[in-house]
């Protein structure tokens, strides 16, 4: 079953946890980047912050899964 989760500031990205979404709230980038790391492998779907997409920059034109950055 695929899951989605969602990376970025806690309060940009807790209410996503109401629609079943995988929260991991990350303040700093290098919490951003072991957050993406550390993503298991039934997620198809990271919902980024514009701060958590800048931390991970070429990581996300390299590997799955597929990304989508909320807008500012």
């Amino acid at each position: 079953m695929s899951t989605v989760a969602a990376i970025g500031e806690r309060d940009r990205v807790c209410g996503l946890a109401l629609a079943g979404a995988v929260v991991l709230a990350a303040e700093e980038p290098e919490a951003a980047r072991e957050a993406w790391r550390g993503l298991p492998p039934e997620v198809a779907l990271v919902v980024l912050t514009p701060r958590a997409a800048e931390a991970l920059g070429a990581r996300l034109d390299t590997q799955p899964p597929l990304t989508v950055v909320l807008p500012v």
